[in-house]
């Protein structure tokens, strides 16, 4: 279990080794949509270890999914990377740790018997199938319910009169589910349940209102268990959620050293990790995470004047009330690009690395037409549900008299992974939603000041970027942990904004780079034409 904080002195003389063996560590795992990371920290929050394991999703029967034997293979595998790492850099044996937290991707639809075993392949936040489910529920609950929710998953389910809804006992997220294999207990994160089921942030949980609405139109189609029953419970941040049992610890580190008896925070998802890793928890606050998707994530100051498509109304991990601008289509398409251009650079006998390869081709974007000169890209892989597209088909077009050249083509492409998200921070803007600072992380912003400069174009205000997110969502969830297990912060009756604000982001330096005009209104111009040319993308859907 998780011992008293060491004070000041105690902490300075005492090595990262020492505090391992001591177990005043808290340790975060993240299901990423590419890689599942686990990040050990210390006492002062700092990393002491890392390992990562790779994995990617698969299109089964037009249903995105991951393998279920890949979910435990894949923690395993990130675990034992960690252990070696603790292993390696500090000469010691992983065998405790204080605190324990799981995150992964939001919303999709993980149904569970009553023995916990999946009825169903895992439908990941990709499957925009839900359409029927979404037009039902959004009227009835004067809510924005998303296609990857879990709610318009089972809905859908129900509409569909699948087979496995006799058994279920338990629907929930890919971070609820993990939980329930190491700690036994079916609950979820506030955040991560505001990928469930609209959330009452008075109460903390479930809309009560809402719920009872959805149970009548779900009795309507015949499904008649009670949604209390069939949803995890909800918790907030620094709230018990159980403790890592034996088998637990033998699923994550089959060697059997890791012992036990660690609490472990409240489950969530990478949005509300992404709150976490970068102190974005405050009204006025917010940050953008970039990887296979891109959102935007906003604490609001109080209600929207209403219901928008464009817009999630989730919640903080504290279950503070947020805006999300969720875009299914991120850095994939930059990264498909990329591959090319290192393979070309192989085949003229100068191979070079990915960061090699990133790193030129963002610098090179810096000297592109700010409008995009002619060229337009969309990086839809998968649908796309803010440009209504139940289908991705990624384009790449240009005017016949337009230069073709390689610093205007990686900016329209570095545009693409910005125009959705641009469209769904207008409606914020239109409704008088105002922002004291951006905070962006995720893998394109690691060329210094590129994507940077192009993400502050794009929704005209100042970007912040720092090391504080280096580790991302595994870092945020062990953070939650520390601040569960009370190593300070809970504990101490401080709230997590307090928390992070004084004990985790005191004194961290972020680079802010702020919109360029001319960069601002090549944006806008670019954006323009990607809007009057999406029936283009609408055809190559419907026909290629």
């Amino acid at each position: 279990m998780a011992t008293q904080a060491p004070t000041a002195q105690s902490r300075s003389n005492s090595t990262s080794s020492t505090a391992i063996t001591e177990g005043r560590t808290a340790l975060g795992v993240e299901l990423g949509s590419t890689r599942i990371k686990a990040v050990l920290i210390g006492p002062d929050h700092e990393v002491l270890a890392a390992g990562s394991h790779s994995w990617e999703n698969q299109l089964v029967e037009r249903v995105w999914t991951y393998a279920e034997d890949d979910v435990w293979s894949g923690l395993q595998g990130a675990y034992a990377a960690l252990a070696a790492d603790v292993r390696e850099r500090h000469g010691v044996e992983l065998e405790r740790v204080g605190g324990l937290g799981v995150s992964a991707m939001m919303h999709g639809y993980v149904a569970l018997d009553a023995g916990g075993e999946l009825l169903v392949p895992f439908r990941t936040w990709r499957n925009t199938s839900t359409g029927e489910a979404v037009d039902r529920l959004s009227g009835p609950l004067d809510f924005n319910v998303p296609h990857r929710w879990s709610i318009a998953h089972l809905f859908q389910a129900v509409l569909d009169g699948e087979e496995h809804l006799p058994r279920l006992s338990t629907a929930t997220t890919l971070a609820g589910w993990v939980h329930h294999r190491l700690t036994g207990e079916h609950v979820l994160g506030v955040g991560d349940a505001s990928g469930v089921f609209p959330i009452d942030s008075s109460t903390g949980t479930y809309d009560a209102a809402r719920l009872a609405t959805t149970q009548r139109l779900l009795a309507e189609e015949g499904f008649t268990t009670p949604l209390e029953q069939v949803l995890p419970r909800v918790a907030s941040a620094g709230e018990a959620a159980g403790s890592l049992t034996p088998e637990g610890a033998a699923l994550l580190d089959p060697s059997g050293r890791l012992q036990p008896g660690a609490p472990v925070c409240p489950p969530e998802g990478d949005a509300g990790t992404g709150m976490v890793a970068t102190g974005s928890v405050a009204p006025r606050t917010g940050n953008v995470s970039a990887g296979t998707s891109i959102f935007a994530m906003v604490v609001l100051e109080g209600p929207l004047s209403q219901v928008h498509r464009e817009l999630d109304l989730v919640t903080t991990p504290a279950g503070d009330p947020v805006a999300m601008v969720h875009c299914n289509n991120g850095a994939s398409e930059l990264n498909a690009w990329a591959g090319l251009f290192k393979e070309f650079a192989a085949a003229v006998g100068a191979p070079a690395d990915d960061a090699t390869v990133f790193g030129a081709l963002f610098r090179a974007s810096l000297e592109g037409a700010a409008d995009g000169g002619g060229m337009l890209a969309y990086n839809y892989l998968s649908g796309e549900p803010i440009t209504e597209l139940e289908e991705g088909r990624p384009l790449f077009l240009r005017t016949p008299g337009s230069p073709f050249d390689l610093a205007t083509f990686m900016r329209t492409q570095i545009y693409a992974a910005f125009a959705t998200l641009r469209i769904g921070m207008d409606v914020l803007s239109a409704e008088g939603v105002r922002l004291d600072g951006m905070f962006a992380h995720g893998g394109v912003f690691a060329t210094p000041g590129v994507a940077q400069r192009h993400l502050a174009a794009a929704i005209d205000s100042p970007v912040s970027v720092g090391d504080v997110a280096a580790e991302g969502g595994a870092w945020g969830i062990a953070v939650l942990a520390a601040f569960a297990a009370g190593t300070g912060g809970r504990a101490e009756g401080q709230s997590l904004a307090g928390y992070l604000a004084h004990r985790v982001f005191d004194g961290v330096e972020l680079t802010t780079v702020s919109p360029q005009a001319d960069d601002v209104a090549g944006f806008a111009a670019y954006l323009q034409r990607y809007v009057a040319a999406l029936p283009v993308e609408r055809a190559a859907v419907e026909h290629a």
